[in-house]
């Protein structure tokens, strides 16, 4: 999808990062997304956060809890 060390600015930054909240938000991770577009874990967090994504928390979907022992 991307090259490396190319740098995105302006409108094409700004469709990649709506590609990329569109795809993180039907559930895939930032890690996957990285590999898909061959890009670091930083860039697409930076290009989701840019997106005005709102994060899930650590763990993946689907959040399970802790029990007490």
């Amino acid at each position: 999808m991307l090259g490396i060390r190319v740098h995105i600015k302006g409108p094409a930054r700004r469709k990649i990062a709506a590609e990329l909240k569109k795809a993180y938000d039907k559930g895939a991770s930032i890690r996957t997304l990285a590999q898909g577009c061959n890009r670091s874990y930083g860039f697409v967090h930076r290009l989701l956060a840019e997106a005005g994504t709102t994060m899930r928390s650590r763990g993946g979907p689907g959040g399970r809890s802790r029990t007490a022992r």
